[in-house]
């Protein structure tokens, strides 16, 4: 099955060229929600397997029989949320400034939207809301989480670590991280003993991007709300709230997928009978998946350093 970005959907899509713009709004508003693939599915939520140990195998004698034995795939779950938000823009407004203004406010809810999606990618927790889905945060255990050290304050973080989170992830595609790491990355690149992995190109839209053994770096900033998506605020081995995280994740249909009903959409609803404002819905109904246990690693415990070799 095809997975597609919302950039190449709203391209064949069958959306208004309203929604279609609004697409490319929300899409160019954060470098992470551009590079993930959507499934399209039926109802409101995806049930799928996930490998969680290979059948046996073994040598067999003449005349002799294999043990059968069978893998074991866990069922999952996952349920779409319902993302989106109203704005209002006074019949004054609108008669005095023009009908710009309303496409104007529509922008900026969806850029919003991006930006809140993009927060939840990262630190979604249904426990905490049951409106939202769990991001790859509260999803990374076990081997898939690495410490960068263990030094109280928290670490610079090493080649050899992401090195190791990168073995780590199955068929890895991208590194996302916050500007301080970026920055930190760009330092490391004019330093021949310590960057000679990290490079530099143009994308598609003609901005400049950064990898690291040929992994774009995927860089996020602040949310909706102006808060730090991925802050130095998480804890360190100390307790002390001054490190970050930064994540190696496959993309793509053996990995991690966001689900979708639907692309992004926008109503118009007209003048409201209580105010004389005229109303739009922007709405999504969104979700992901992780397919593959191995298909996210995150690195935590990195103090805002030089990186080292």
């Amino acid at each position: 099955m095809a997975y597609l970005t919302l950039a190449e959907a709203a391209k064949i899509g069958n959306g208004t060229e309203l929604d279609k713009a609004i697409i490319e709004i929300y899409s160019g508003s954060s470098p992470l929600l551009a590079a993930m693939q959507y499934k399209n599915i039926m109802g409101n939520a995806l049930k799928y397997t996930r490998e969680a140990n290979y059948p046996g195998v073994g040598f067999r004698g003449v005349g002799e029989a294999y043990v059968a034995s069978n893998g074991v795939l866990n069922p999952l779950t996952e349920s779409l949320a319902i993302a989106g938000g109203d704005l209002d823009v006074d019949k004054f407004t609108l008669d005095t400034e023009g009908q710009q203004v309303r496409g104007e406010h529509v922008r900026m809810k969806a850029t919003a939207l991006a930006l809140s999606i993009t927060n939840k990618i990262i630190n979604g927790d249904n426990q905490s809301d049951p409106r939202e889905f769990d991001g790859l945060k509260v999803r990374t255990v076990g081997a898939q989480l690495i410490k960068a050290g263990t030094t109280a304050s928290g670490d610079a973080l090493s080649l050899y670590i992401l090195d190791t989170a990168i073995d780590q992830t199955l068929n890895p595609t991208h590194i996302i991280c916050n500007k301080a790491m970026a920055r930190r990355f760009s330092q490391a690149a004019r330093n021949t003993a310590v960057g000679g992995h990290i490079t530099f190109g143009m994308d598609d839209m003609g901005k400049r991007v950064m990898a690291y053994n040929g992994l774009p770096l995927l860089v996020i900033d602040l949310d909706n709300d102006g808060v730090a998506i991925l802050p130095f605020t998480e804890a360190a081995e100390s307790g002390s709230d001054v490190a970050c995280s930064i994540y190696v994740v496959s993309m793509g249909g053996q990995g991690l997928i966001g689900l979708q009903k639907g692309t992004i959409n926008v109503r118009d609803l007209g003048e409201l009978e209580t105010q004389p404002v005229m109303r739009t819905r922007v709405e999504w109904y969104v979700g992901m998946a992780v397919y593959n246990g191995r298909a996210v690693t995150r690195v935590k415990h990195i103090k805002d350093a030089a990186i080292i070799a």
